[in-house]
């Protein structure tokens, strides 16, 4: 079976100042996917209104997560979403949960663990787990937050509340495996690109210093799927500031992409068979 790709340009769930941005980081990914293999979502042009729900834009969010759920369950096998910012993961995710426990890695400098009351911002791609665990889509002990390192107070009480797990990179396969073997059938694995340390990738909307590197991150997804075979995955919050700056940093995605699509060696895997676009060797 072949890799298949959701292109999801939204940028109407990010707080960024540079979140038209995101149109360009999922174009210049959409570049380097198999165009027989790749579907796009038309997202609206608009910003969208709120919708009395305290979440900026909710409108156009509303209309690109009914487009996505249609066109997700039109694939035949695991797909990899490509944002877009991190609010893309909601349909994704809704898909996968459908059949069965669902094993969550939660790849992000940030929890996105708040509510329209608690969200500094009213930027919904800070509340998409969130929306996620109260919709009952993945029950907190089944996320495992990585790379997280800047949260608000509201997001800390929350994942202290609600029994969220911080995994160190290093210990996501075990953490994997020991969901696996309390019934979990499904993993998805959720890469918002600024869980890299800015030092290695540039182009996000919210740099935070601290973070994992390239290889860590791309072992501990081999991990992830060697424990439980891979549903679903997303890459999210790409925003180079120029084409020039695309071009440094697509390197580094197209290594992720292929960890979460190559086949894993001695792993019972729903992706074997996969093809993705070829990466450079790791460093």
């Amino acid at each position: 079976m072949a890799a298949h790709f959701v292109v999801v340009p939204q940028w109407q769930g990010s707080g960024a100042e540079r979140a038209m941005r995101l149109v360009d980081g999922a174009e210049a990914i959409r570049g380097d996917l198999p165009t027989s293999a790749t579907t796009v979502i038309e997202v609206p042009l608009e910003a969208g209104d709120a919708e009395q729900t305290g979440i900026h834009r909710w409108s156009s969010l509303r209309i690109v997560r009914e487009r996505q759920a249609t066109a997700l369950a039109e694939i035949d096998g695991p797909a990899i979403t490509i944002g877009g910012d991190c609010g893309v993961e909601l349909a994704a995710i809704e898909h996968v949960a459908r059949r069965g426990r669902t094993a969550l890695v939660w790849a992000d400098a940030h929890a996105d663990l708040n509510t329209p009351t608690s969200s500094p911002s009213g930027a919904f791609h800070g509340m998409v787990l969130r929306s996620i665990i109260d919709q009952g889509l993945v029950a907190p002990a089944d996320v495992l937050l990585v790379g997280a390192r800047d949260l608000d107070p509201a997001e800390e009480h929350a994942a202290e509340s609600l029994g969220i797990a911080h995994v160190a990179v290093v210990d996501v396969g075990a953490a994997v495996a020991e969901r696996a073997s309390e019934g979990a059938t499904e993993l998805y694995i959720h890469v918002d690109l600024d869980v890299i340390d800015p030092a290695e990738f540039g182009g996000v909307g919210f740099p935070t210093p601290f973070g994992t590197t390239v290889s860590e991150l791309v072992a501990a997804i081999g991990a992830a799927r060697a424990a439980l075979p891979l549903s679903g995955a997303g890459v999210t919050e790409f925003a180079p500031a120029s084409a020039e700056a695309a071009g440094d940093d697509l390197p580094s995605i197209l290594r992720i992409i292929s960890a979460l699509t190559r086949p894993v060696p001695g792993a019972v895997s729903a992706s074997a068979g996969w093809s993705a676009p070829e990466a450079p060797p790791a460093a």
